[in-house]
């Protein structure tokens, strides 16, 4: 068996330290953005082939009420909860929500913060585009809609745009805060969050299950990789590291 000469062996250390890797944070962003993007690649892959999913239809159909495909399982009111929870993934939505924080860090005199947030979470929605456009995959027509669409299915962009904007401000809102627990709980309503968006987008119609799973892989993957990208630049000074509170 050929051995690795010693010089590369350096090199590739200089590397690994160079980019962190031995510590938690950038190993397992990196870890995040392979898992994710194979996901997606794997995803992807099928429906450029042509191929279908079974558990698309079976999904769409169970959430339907047997004889009426036009109703949906559930209360009377939980059509127009589902309406009101898919609009925290829209195009406004995420607008709104990142225009805050940007203002909130352009505020707080974290301006170089505020910019990687708008490159980040807008670099976000030029890729949801594109990948649209590329795959250019037809709305279901298996359950009449609960709303209105105008852009195409693949990947889903409410489930995509939720993962990019809140894991990502998750990420940071949780690098500021001391305790645990608290950390948990915002990276916990980041996910939260998303897996509503992309749920409500199933039980309304308006993508197929594999959509949403794939908008899924894709927008963690992308949070993941900004995440990275973040502890890099903040390292090297590009971007202002958040300030923790001062123990009590």
């Amino acid at each position: 068996m050929r051995e690795i000469p010693i010089p590369f062996q350096r090199h590739a250390t200089a590397v690994w330290r160079r980019l962190r890797l031995n510590e938690i944070g950038p190993l397992a962003s990196l870890l995040a953005v392979s898992l994710f993007g194979f996901g997606f690649v794997k995803l992807a892959g099928e429906i450029r082939d042509g191929d279908s999913f079974s558990f698309d239809d079976r999904l769409l159909l169970a959430l339907r009420v047997p004889g009426d495909l036009a109703k949906p399982i559930g209360p009377h009111w939980l059509p127009e909860t589902m309406r009101d929870i898919t609009a925290f993934g829209s195009v406004f939505g995420i607008v709104y929500v990142t225009a805050c924080v940007v203002l909130y860090l352009a505020i707080t005199a974290r301006r170089r913060a505020a910019v990687f947030v708008v490159v980040a979470i807008g670099g976000g929605e030029i890729l949801s585009t594109g990948l649209k456009l590329f795959f250019h995959r037809p709305r279901p027509d298996l359950v009449p809609h609960g709303m209105e669409t105008f852009t195409a299915s693949f990947p889903s962009g409410h489930a995509m745009l939720s993962a990019i904007a809140y894991l990502t401000l998750a990420i940071l809102l949780a690098r500021v805060e001391r305790s645990r627990r608290v950390k948990l709980f915002v990276i916990g309503l980041g996910v939260v969050t998303t897996l509503l968006v992309g749920a409500s987008r199933v039980y309304l119609g308006v993508h197929w299950p594999s959509d949403v799973l794939a908008g899924w892989c894709i927008g963690a993957a992308w949070a993941s990789l900004c995440w990275f990208v973040a502890l890099q630049l903040q390292r090297q000074d590009v971007v202002e590291a958040p300030d923790p509170p001062p123990p009590a």
